[in-house]
């Protein structure tokens, strides 16, 4: 299996470590260590190692599933790797509705086949006639993020639902990296609830503002849920036992609170770029999560032209279009601590000004 460049991750190495902001961040501002309690005991493995049956039991009872069911994992990132893995054979063929975060179209393509099925603005709209079409014989498989990475579209229950659908008579299954739904203000029920050919791969990292406790999860039917585990004994055999520690804080007495607060967070400080987009004629769907997908300025050739350029000038990183496949775009992450985006914009707007 070879795999390509993850090019999203080679722009940040480049970029990220001289900025003085970073707008390209996809999260919510992480949460001070302080906040938990992070006595663990001794630092040795999860036991068993696919995690603690009562916090799988406890995430499982969201998705309307059995503790057998569900697998935790080293982030979002690693659930999405070791259910393609498990699930896909060489050959196997998958269709992946983009934009998206690249891993989940680069890592079915390196083990079989993919179709991609191109939403485009304004509204990024999902035809599933035209992931039916996209179907063959030999699909095993139907993948998106919802909401999306990097547009923030956030399909309904109805397209779900007629996904599922799709899938369940093709004898194919549909995966869904749902990182950021509990941002959503009401969000929708997970797509594992649609029935035992759906999965959902989620984690802390996004919608609590936990990125380093690296806590993952897959919940999946359990032949496919063993395969992960037997998949996992071969990468990072465990979850990391202070990460589970803190995400059992965070998915229990202290949810409702930390929720709350980066919704409320993450729409005061949506409502900031919006009124930038606004002022310097850009156009963008207006995101469900942290992650916006505006139009490249005028006056720019690309998003990376844009954004390399807004780098040399004012040391602040976004991520250009052309990452996902989208060269007329770029990424703005707006999770981060509100006075760094006014600042972050305020160098953006400069440089607009200035070169555009």
């Amino acid at each position: 299996m070879e795999l390509p460049p993850f090019e999203l991750e080679r722009w940040l190495d480049e970029y990220e470590s001289d900025a003085d902001v970073m707008l390209a961040e996809s999260g919510v501002r992480s949460l001070p260590a302080d906040r938990f309690d992070l006595d663990v005991g001794e630092l040795g493995y999860v036991i068993p190692t696919d995690g603690s049956p009562a916090f799988r039991a406890e995430i499982a009872e969201r998705y309307g599933r059995d503790a057998e069911e569900v697998v935790l994992t080293c982030g979002t990132q690693e659930a999405d790797y070791l259910t393609f893995m498990a699930l896909l054979d060489e050959g196997d063929h998958s269709v992946v509705v983009s934009p998206t975060y690249q891993s989940l179209a680069s890592v079915p393509a390196a083990v079989g086949d993919v179709t991609e099925v191109r939403t485009e603005p304004p509204n990024w709209d999902l035809s599933v006639d035209a992931v039916a079409d996209a179907i063959r014989p030999d699909t095993r498989l139907v993948v998106l993020t919802n909401p999306s990475n990097p547009t923030g579209k956030y399909l309904g229950p109805e397209t779900l639902q007629a996904l599922y659908d799709l899938v369940e008579e093709n004898d194919a299954y549909l995966l869904v990296d749902e990182v950021y739904r509990m941002l959503a203000d009401d969000p929708h029920p997970p797509a594992a609830t649609l029935g035992p050919r759906a999965i959902s791969t989620a984690g802390v990292s996004k919608s609590y503002g936990l990125a380093g406790a690296r806590l993952g999860w897959v919940v999946a039917n359990t032949e496919l849920a063993d395969a992960v585990r037997k998949w996992k004994d071969y990468t990072t055999i465990s979850p990391p036992i202070l990460g589970q520690h803190i995400a059992q804080q965070a998915l229990g007495a202290a949810e409702d609170d930390i929720l709350d607060a980066n919704r409320a967070h993450a729409n005061a400080n949506r409502d900031r770029v919006a009124e930038f987009v606004s002022r310097y004629d850009l156009a963008w769907f207006e995101p469900t999560g942290v992650n916006g997908f505006p139009t490249v300025p005028d006056g720019f050739e690309n998003g990376t032209e844009f954004c390399r350029s807004l780098f040399e000038a004012e040391h602040v990183v976004l991520a250009p279009g052309d990452v996902f496949g989208y060269p007329g775009r770029f990424r703005i992450g707006f999770g981060l601590h509100t006075d760094e985006l006014e600042a972050g914009l305020e160098r953006v707007g400069r440089h607009i000004e200035t070169h555009g």
